[in-house]
C-alpha cells in the first residue's frame, strides 16, 4: 500500500511540475529549422495531392441553372462531373460576367465554359442547351 501511495505521489509531483510548460521543437542544427514532426511519416502515397499548376484551366460543364446573382456577378449551377477540374457533379456558384448572368435563366439547362484557378471557377460563356 506504501508503494502505491509512493508511486502516486511522485506521478503527481511530476505532473505538477511540467504544468505551465511549453513542448520544445526539435531545432536542425544545420539549417536553424525545426525537424519535422515524426506524425508526418508514414506512407502518403495514395493521398491526392493538389496540383502545383498556378496556369488557369479551361474546362466544358453541363448542367441546370438554379440562381442568378447579377448584383454579385454569380451563376449557381448545378452541373455533371467537370473531369479536367476531376470533380463530381454537384451545385456550385460561379463567378459570372454580366454578359453570361444576363443570358442564363433560372431553371434553363447550359453547356457552359469555366476557367478553373485553383478551388475556384469563373463562367466565360453559357449557352442554352436545344
Amino acid at each position: 500500500m506504501t508503494m502505491i501511495r509512493l508511486t502516486i505521489a511522485l506521478g503527481l509531483t511530476a505532473l505538477t511540475a511540467a504544468c505551465g510548460k511549453k513542448a520544445e521543437t526539435p531545432v536542425a542544427a544545420e539549417t536553424n529549422q525545426a525537424a519535422p514532426a515524426a506524425a508526418m511519416s508514414g506512407d502518403m502515397g495514395n493521398m491526392a495531392m493538389a496540383p502545383a499548376a498556378t496556369a488557369p484551366i479551361k474546362a466544358k460543364g453541363h448542367g441546370k441553372v438554379t440562381a442568378i446573382d447579377k448584383t454579385a456577378g454569380t451563376v449557381t449551377l448545378d452541373h455533371g462531373p467537370i473531369p479536367e477540374a476531376k470533380w463530381p457533379a454537384m451545385t456550385m456558384t460561379f463567378k459570372a460576367a454580366p454578359a453570361v448572368t444576363g443570358a442564363a435563366k433560372v431553371g434553363e439547362k447550359v453547356d457552359f465554359d469555366v476557367t478553373l484557378t485553383g478551388s475556384a471557377g469563373e463562367v466565360t460563356a453559357i449557352q442554352k442547351q436545344p
